[in-house]
């Protein structure tokens, strides 16, 4: 009778915490209906696109290896590969699948050995297609994560980039290619450096490239963001940490056949086919085959990293130059004359840099006088 006497009194009721939570629920999501052009163009509602999308992934995931057919490409191949491992091969010139000869590093044996066995050496395809969506769905949140972080791209693009994709949903559970493996690895690097944890990022990095050799793509950018972050000397245990995890995952391979794991796991000569190319397809066949094509494609690759580093990277280079000075010791010819030319190109940034700020003042100050005499 209490309840009713308060409400006949005119008492107001406590209300509870759970009701408490559902006017909060129904007050954001009142305030996301109103808002929802800003939304999707709104950085600051990643998180709430990015959990929409990753659950409508889960139902698409679902669907697409229910519904569309497998398509048999490298799988096979892959389990050949590793079934050689198991068997007792080491040395990697006898590693081989239905597509060619393993050309692709330890981390790769090590993963797909563990899927060889989960999937019933090989052969419980369907299984080995949820697993991928798995790793997807990971690489997604992953992803989300490091755009959530940044807070540059509207999330309306966040659809195109995955549930609009049927590219990537064919790369990751209709094809089972090892490129996912590799990518969900390097995106926990990247979470990993965002998070400040060099040592483990590092880690994580030499696993993606140790899965495939393509990773290496990214090494330019993360030595630039090492050498920003650390200088030159402190650089050089990151890199020891990559160095030693390709050595310890390589080890069983490099005692049997050192040169044959190198050649073939970091193949730079290797030569793809024309049927499988997407950016080369305007060219004729004979081009995109020919070694001088391949040549000019690595000199131009090197010589914008050049032009970077000289152009746009310049301060962490000349920094990292003057510190490598400091600390040859004793020291040399080399290291002195290096040490007087990053101080003179320093100097004459200041110089040029200040001339042209002065410059800019003294028109700006010409222009504002112009603009109150014509008032």
């Amino acid at each position: 009778m209490a309840p009713l006497a308060a409400v006949s009194s005119g008492v107001p009721l406590k209300k509870s915490a759970h009701s408490g939570v559902c006017w909060q629920l129904r007050g954001f999501f009142r305030k996301v209906w109103q808002d929802k052009y800003v939304v999707l163009f709104s950085p600051q509602y990643t998180i709430l696109i990015a959990v929409v999308l990753w659950l409508a992934e889960v139902a698409v995931n679902v669907w697409v290896i229910q519904r569309v057919a497998y398509t048999e490409i490298d799988w096979k191949a892959y389990m050949d590969e590793v079934e050689g491992v198991v068997n007792g091969t080491f040395d990697y010139m006898e590693l081989k699948g239905d597509t060619g000869p393993l050309v692709y590093p330890a981390g790769f044996v090590y993963i797909f050995m563990v899927l060889y066995f989960i999937t019933g050496y090989g052969a419980n395809v369907q299984l080995a297609q949820y697993i991928f969506a798995a790793i997807y769905l990971i690489t997604l949140l992953l992803v989300f994560r490091i755009y959530d972080r940044t807070q540059k791209v509207p999330p309306y693009v966040f659809f195109f980039m995955c549930c609009a994709s049927y590219r990537i949903h064919s790369i990751f559970i209709l094809r089972l290619f090892n490129d996912p493996v590799a990518m969900a690895i390097l995106y926990g690097a990247v979470n990993l450096f965002l998070d400040n944890h060099w040592s483990l990022g590092c880690f994580f990095f030499s696993l993606a490239v140790a899965v495939k050799m393509n990773i290496l793509l990214f090494a330019p950018g993360l030595l630039f963001l090492l050498l920003w972050e650390f200088g030159l000397m402190k650089t050089i245990p990151k890199l020891t940490i990559c160095a030693v995890v390709q050595l310890i995952l390589g080890l069983p391979f490099l005692l049997s056949n050192p040169a044959g794991y190198i050649t073939r796991a970091f193949d730079l000569g290797r030569q793809f086919l024309f049927k499988w190319t997407v950016n080369w397809r305007f060219l004729p066949e004979e081009i995109f085959l020919n070694r001088n094509f391949h040549v000019s494609l690595l000199v131009a690759h090197l010589v914008v990293l050049l032009l970077f580093a000289v152009y746009r990277w310049n301060k962490v280079l000349i920094l990292g130059l003057v510190e490598l000075s400091w600390n040859t010791y004793p020291s040399t010819v080399y290291s002195s004359i290096s040490l007087h030319v990053c101080h003179l190109i320093i100097l004459m940034h200041l110089w040029y840099t200040c001339s042209f700020s002065s410059e800019t003042d003294a028109e700006f100050k010409t222009k504002e006088v112009q603009r109150k005499k014509k008032k």
